[in-house]
């Protein structure tokens, strides 16, 4: 037979102690309240995100928008490296601007123009340093610095004799009946020292005397300051050994490297 206490035993629950009752109930409502916390901040961050998506959508697009490369700037404390001597246009006055790249790069560039009229001519002196190039070939960019708006037809005019050897030309004429001046572009690059001397003019009513004009532009063009660069010294001391003996030559002369049309003897006659 079972004892008393045995009986109890299976007939009564096992009591549980009030502290563990306790700790049931406050694991609970930590439970629940950290539920409801999880809750509140999930709510917080898709309102968030919601909000942010515009702020979002353009800072992507700003960054896949490639970024600008550093160009050429103004340099006004820097001192002018060339000029041109000798050199005679009627009413037209003469301006220097020195531009330089941030990777080394710079141009003394030469302008000749009237008063409150468009240039005539145009000479650059192009020393490369570290930037990268544009993409466009050297002739393509020169079509451009002439013709911005791309109206003229632009074609090879042969090549001209300098100083500086044989010089490349490209011919920009009028996109119609004459409204624009005829120009001619000239290009020479040069290897060592890296030197890139390009330019255009509108100078002279015919095919030959534009090109006599570039050839006599060159010719004049001398060094001041070679600044650090023997090479570039060396390159213009050779050259000038080399100028044709042509200043007492019409402007109206071609030179005697010329296309077919304009032959002529080196040097006047």
């Amino acid at each position: 037979m079972r004892t008393i206490s045995a009986v109890r035993a299976v007939t009564d629950p096992p009591r549980i102690h009030p502290a563990l009752r306790r700790l049931a109930t406050d694991c609970r409502a930590t439970l629940l309240h950290g539920l409801a916390y999880l809750g509140a901040l999930a709510l917080i961050a898709i309102i968030a995100f919601r909000a942010a998506q515009p702020y979002a959508a353009a800072m992507l697009s700003a960054a896949a928008e490639p970024t600008p490369k550093p160009g050429f700037v103004g340099a006004p404390r820097s001192f002018p490296a060339f000029a041109v001597s000798q050199f005679d246009l009627s009413g037209k006055t003469e301006t220097y601007e020195i531009l330089r790249h941030p990777d080394g790069g710079r141009k003394d560039v030469l302008r000749w123009a009237g008063a409150g009229e468009a240039p005539i001519a145009e000479l650059e002196i192009y020393r490369p340093g570290g930037e990268l190039s544009d993409g466009l070939p050297p002739a393509a960019e020169l079509a451009a610095r002439i013709d911005p708006d791309g109206l003229r037809p632009v074609e090879a005019a042969g090549l001209i004799d300098s100083k500086f050897g044989a010089v490349t030309l490209v011919s920009l004429g009028a996109p119609d009946a004459g409204q624009t001046r005829a120009c001619l572009g000239f290009l020479k690059t040069i290897e060592q020292p890296a030197l890139r001397i390009s330019g255009w003019s509108c100078q002279g009513e015919t095919l030959a005397s534009r090109r006599a004009a570039i050839a006599c532009l060159l010719n004049r063009l001398v060094l001041l300051s070679a600044g650090n660069d023997p090479k570039l010294a060396d390159l213009f001391a050779r050259a000038e050994l080399r100028r044709p003996g042509r200043a007492a030559q019409p402007a109206g002369a071609a030179d005697w490297v010329t296309a077919a049309q304009n032959p002529q003897l080196r040097g006047s006659l």
